[in-house]
């Protein structure tokens, strides 16, 4: 079983979902519609992906190699019956950021929910989270 609270992927998850849906920065002219709209490009210090990235490294060693293991199942590496597998795979793999492997894998908030749909936990389980 998971030993990551649903609370804690439910929140990388929406997180990278908000990183995910920026867009390359587009030089103009300012003004205030360019300002307004500014919030969805993609700048190098963005904040929103440094909250999620701070989120991930602050978590325990346990609950990122869940992480790492959840999105692997997600994305079809493992099965949810290869859970023990996973973990110890993501412990004997482990990087030097687990945020920054995590975040640099396309489609991560997708592959997130998907495992933890693979392990029992319905979409709904995440929302209340």
């Amino acid at each position: 079983m998971i030993e990551i609270d649903p609370a804690v992927v439910s929140f990388v998850v929406l997180k990278a979902r908000e990183f995910d849906v920026k867009v390359d920065p587009v030089a103009a002219e300012s003004d205030s519609e360019d300002d307004e709209l500014a919030i969805l490009e993609n700048y190098a210090d963005d904040p929103t992906f440094q909250e999620v990235h701070d989120f991930i490294e602050a978590l325990n060693v346990s609950e990122q190699r869940n992480l790492v293991a959840l999105m692997w199942i997600g994305r079809g590496d493992f099965s949810a019956e290869e859970w023990e597998d996973a973990v110890n795979e993501a412990r004997d793999r482990a990087t030097n950021s687990s945020a920054d492997y995590l975040l640099g894998t396309p489609l991560l908030p997708d592959y997130l929910e998907e495992g933890m749909s693979a392990m029992g936990y319905a979409p709904e389980d995440l929302e209340k989270a």
